[in-house]
């Protein structure tokens, strides 16, 4: 039990401190979208830009350890929509949105730094690799889901366009892009950048965690708490127990690598949930009650994976 309050402990703290710092004024609540956009667009794309810088590709891109956790996380939008749809009575779009709700995973803000200190450093090449695939392959089966249901929609050809250029000018994306390009090619980045990205890396989780427990201040519970806290069972509990389950029962997945797949997976719902919901315009209150709830009670699903996986 130690090792797990000694993992997540200060991880928490800090979303703590941010969320308290808006709360008491003393950070102003103006501030929260542009450090999340400092974070997400420069820190975190640096991140990833580095680990695909020394990452062995023969051996990380191994179909065995990333179809695991998407498996698990599509199989959670599919409930989700179901659950929406027949147990809470939401219109075709809107349950699309609330099973989104249930499918982003917080990789970044979270997932990062909560891996980092429970596996260390060799753990997070898979996690980026996840994390490469993530933003793009959920987001765009997300659109194209919403444009088929809803039925104000635009045409596909549109949505296809719109996730075309989400991908495109996704700044996690251009990272890993950059990253694997200057490793394939074999070339060796110039000193002073080797020490401007390094730095900027060392922003990533500080500013991160702040900037979520910032960030969940704008949330509130109100009378979406029960499709809320059905989609907050489906991110922390099924979807790491289904990755567990094909990793290791089924696939036989080493303990060292499928450890750090299954711990991402427990990770709550990511923010873009809510950017998802607002995009659309469909289930907002359940997106924010989403993602603070399961953040609020990933600090008990995740101990309890830290505690199992050890």
């Amino acid at each position: 039990m130690y090792f797990v309050v000694d993992v997540i402990a200060p991880v928490f703290v800090i979303v703590l401190v941010g969320y308290m710092a808006v709360k008491l004024k003393a950070f102003p609540a103006s501030g929260i979208g542009a450090l999340i956009s400092f974070t997400n667009n420069f820190a975190a794309p640096m991140l990833l830009f580095r680990a695909m810088l020394t990452l062995d590709f023969s051996t990380a891109l191994d179909p065995k350890i990333i179809a695991p956790f998407y498996f698990a996380a599509f199989s959670g939008f599919v409930l989700g929509i179901i659950l929406a749809r027949t147990v809470f009575s939401y219109r075709p779009g809107e349950a699309v949105s609330v099973g989104f709700s249930a499918l982003f995973t917080n990789t970044v803000l979270l997932g990062i730094p909560i891996v980092q200190r429970a596996y260390g450093v060799e753990a997070l090449p898979i996690v980026f690799l996840i994390i490469g695939f993530h933003a793009p392959s959920l987001m765009t089966v997300g659109m194209i889901t919403m444009e088929l249901s809803r039925r104000d929609g635009r045409p596909l050809s549109v949505a296809l366009l719109d996730a075309a250029k989400r991908i495109g000018t996704n700044p996690l994306l251009i990272g890993v892009f950059c990253g694997v390009t200057l490793n394939v090619s074999g070339l060796q980045l110039p000193k002073v950048l080797e020490d401007t990205t390094a730095m900027m890396v060392q922003a990533v989780l500080p500013t991160a965690l702040f900037g979520l427990g910032a960030a969940l201040t704008q949330y509130s519970i109100k009378k979406a708490v029960l499709p809320a806290a059905a989609m907050t069972a489906i991110k922390t509990l099924m979807h790491p127990f289904l990755a567990w389950l094909v990793l290791v029962p089924i696939l036989g997945v080493p303990h060292e690598i499928s450890r750090a797949v299954v711990l991402l997976a427990a990770m709550p719902s990511g923010i873009n949930a809510y950017i998802f919901a607002t995009y659309f315009n469909r289930a907002l209150d359940v997106a924010t009650s989403t993602v603070l709830l399961s953040t609020l009670f990933s600090v008990f699903s995740i101990s309890f994976w830290l505690w199992f996986l050890s």
